[in-house]
């Protein structure tokens, strides 16, 4: 363990107060690639640093729970009730008929819940664990509710993002936590609006800094995400004024031995700020 390993911990702690010790431990090992032989986290190991970390005095971590800080995570349930149902009447109307479209925080564990839910029922990819600081939203209008959205930690390490950027090594471990990825982006099925999620997608660029900093104490410089091209062009994000700046390689995670192959997605960008490159890219001691 290095001294630029032991800020770096203590970076994500500051940044992200309300982790886990299982939280934190989860994120670090995806900062670090910190991966066993069949590409799961080093949770255990991960772990018993932290703890040893924090015996040597180096760290204060977050109070141990009754399971030994070891919290749960709840999946979505595998059999869904009626709240996540399809309505009996679609909703085909023009963006102008369900204005105003808003994006609703989702601040507490029941709503998280039924969130939960609707992405596990409704969206292609499902309801998969997160981890480090994470944003819900339900999309709403008069109505009811329409869609969900999803924030979180950007990719570790992209390179065509990176050298987009601009960014060396030590300024990507430092400064990732200012990129924040749209992980999900589901419009319910029933729901027919033409430029919906584009409209969507501009309230999420002029809000979410804010929501953010309210939730986590600082403010993301820069949204993420990634279109698979099978399935999707990605035309809402262009629409909202996202930019295309290449494609992942499709190789995914690699280890000594071991290659994990993905398809490539294409990557789409959204500064949140004018001067994004130059706080993203500010010189690392």
């Amino acid at each position: 363990m290095g001294v630029a390993e032991l800020a770096h911990i203590r970076e994500v702690m500051q940044l992200c107060p309300g982790l886990s010790r299982t939280e934190l431990a989860l994120t670090l090992c995806e900062h670090w690639e910190w991966f066993g032989p069949t590409g799961g986290c080093q949770m255990r190991a991960c772990i018993k640093l932290l703890d040893r970390l924090e015996r040597m005095g180096e760290l204060r971590l977050p109070e141990k729970t009754a399971r030994g800080g070891r919290q749960e995570w709840r999946a979505a349930p595998k059999t869904f009730t009626t709240r996540t149902a399809p309505p009996t009447r679609p909703v085909r109307e023009e963006l102008s008929g369900l204005r105003p479209v808003q994006l609703e925080v989702v601040a507490d564990d029941a709503t998280k819940a039924l969130w939960n839910e609707y992405v596990a029922r409704h969206h292609p990819l499902g309801c998969k664990r997160t981890s480090g600081c994470t944003l819900r939203y339900f999309i709403t209008s008069a109505r009811g509710r329409l869609g969900c959205v999803l924030m979180g930690s950007a990719a570790l390490a992209l390179t065509t993002r990176d050298r987009w950027i601009g960014w060396s090594r030590k300024e990507r471990l430092a400064r990732l936590p200012w990129v924040v990825n749209n992980q999900r982006l589901l419009v319910f099925p029933w729901v027919a609006t033409p430029h919906l999620a584009s409209h969507v997608l501009g309230q999420l660029a002029r809000r979410v800094a804010t929501d953010w900093e309210a939730r986590w104490g600082f403010r993301p410089l820069l949204m993420e995400t990634f279109v698979d091209p099978a399935q999707h062009r990605g035309s809402c994000y262009r629409a909202a004024g996202w930019q295309l700046i290449g494609e992942t390689t499709g190789e995914g995670i690699r280890r000594p031995g071991c290659t994990y192959r993905t398809t490539p997605k294409l990557i789409f960008v959204r500064p949140l700020s004018q001067d994004f490159r130059a706080q993203l890219c500010t010189k690392v001691a």
